[in-house]
């Protein structure tokens, strides 16, 4: 019985591709908007991510990870680690973001601009802070 209950295991497929713990990406790009944290929250990471019923919204919680409050994204981002200051190519935000059409990518389904994931970048590359 037990061979039978691996070999299903086996044939049921692997999980869905996990992100890579570090990628190479340009921050030498052209951002769609000065890349302050204000500015990355209130044009991004709010609209696009922590919104209504967003997945990152107080609703949603997915991951744990609110976008949907300024102060507290802010702190989840950094003490999460999902921002490592001034290291964006191993940021997991960054990774996940930058990243579109793979299982990993967000925001699922419709990905960030170029000059969105250039804003994300760059704040993290500049230290990603918050004033």
């Amino acid at each position: 019985m037990r061979q039978i209950f691996v070999v299903v295991l086996l044939l049921s497929g692997c999980a869905d591709e996990q992100p890579p713990a570090c990628k190479t990406v340009d921050t030498s790009c052209q951002p769609l908007y000065q890349p302050s944290f204000d500015n990355v929250f209130a044009n991004t990471l709010e609209q696009k991510c922590g919104m209504g019923s967003s997945c990152h919204s107080s609703v949603g919680r997915a991951g744990n990870l609110v976008l949907d409050d300024q102060v507290l994204a802010h702190q989840q981002l950094l003490l999460e680690g999902r921002v490592k200051p001034m290291d964006p190519s191993c940021s997991e935000m960054i990774v996940r973001t930058d990243s579109p059409g793979t299982d990993y990518q967000m925001p699922p389904g419709d990905p960030l601009t170029e000059q969105e994931r250039c804003a994300l970048i760059q704040w993290v590359q500049q230290g990603a802070t918050n004033p």
